[in-house]
């Protein structure tokens, strides 16, 4: 295996886990990062994209085991089987219009210059919601009703377009409609699960004919170094969102959009 493709799958697992669960597009900055090092075919590259999610996917299951496994053992509780009531409504509408126009997306902003100007409106929109964001009414993901988890799950569906991010659509999403910070950021974590695995197996079932033993020790590299990213991310946002705004989110999306619209504008 050459050692500078070995290189390549490690740098975008980093990419990987350390941008998925940030308001800033994990699914843009790959587009962008993968294009820059020009890593495999765009074939193999979404192949190898889709496995190094599920390695940032399972960073919180890990993170949240305990939870999780409460959870799993405990729906005779009320609040237990509304958690899992809520998830699978958020889910519902990223899915519907994710089947719909799945292709349509994929031919139409796949590509470095419409990231580049969803992440610069996504910024924009990032501070002026931080300046209007109304009172918090709710401060556990366990206080959650249906109706609001649908709303947050009709947010979430703005990240079909790559560079929007589905952390920043959830989280802030979440906050417009009464979610705490810290609420809106952990109901976004676990609202990745459902959606990541649903969209890992539906990818990976399309695409089987390009699955390859011979590139096991690449997905690997990245599998590895996304899910370790991912979990240090998941710590730091958490403990980051308990006493910061999102601004500094917004404007690094704004001038790093900026960056690659100037690059790729030819």
């Amino acid at each position: 295996m050459d050692i500078l493709l070995i290189l390549k799958a490690l740098i975008l697992g980093v990419v990987e886990g350390a941008t998925e669960f940030l308001p800033i597009s994990s699914t843009g900055h790959l587009i962008i990062v993968g294009d820059l090092l020009d890593f495999l075919t765009k074939d193999k590259r979404d192949v190898f994209e889709i496995i190094i999610q599920l390695g940032a996917i399972l960073a919180v299951i890990w993170e949240y085991r305990i939870k999780f496994i409460h959870v799993a053992t405990n729906l005779n509780e009320s609040k237990s089987r509304q958690l899992v009531i809520n998830l699978f409504i958020a889910f519902l509408p990223l899915a519907i219009l994710g089947l719909a126009f799945h292709h349509q997306i994929k031919d139409l902003l796949f590509n470095p210059k419409s990231v580049a100007i969803a992440l610069i409106v996504g910024g924009f929109v990032i501070l002026f919601i931080e300046k209007k964001l109304p009172p918090v009414k709710i401060h556990s993901v366990d206080d959650m009703d249906w109706k609001l988890a649908l709303k947050v799950g009709f947010a979430q569906a703005i990240a079909l377009i790559p560079g929007a991010s589905r952390a920043g659509s959830t989280i802030i999403g979440g906050m417009c409609f009464g979610l705490s910070r810290t609420a809106a950021t952990e109901f976004s974590f676990f609202l990745a699960i459902p959606v990541m695995f649903a969209a890992t197996f539906y990818d990976l079932y399309k695409s089987r004919d390009l699955l390859s033993a011979h590139d096991l020790t690449l997905f690997l590299a990245g599998f590895v170094t996304a899910f370790i990213a991912a979990l240090i991310v998941i710590k730091v946002l958490i403990r980051y969102v308990a006493n910061h705004d999102f601004t500094a989110f917004a404007w690094y999306r704004i001038v790093f959009g900026a960056i690659v619209l100037a690059y790729f504008w030819h």
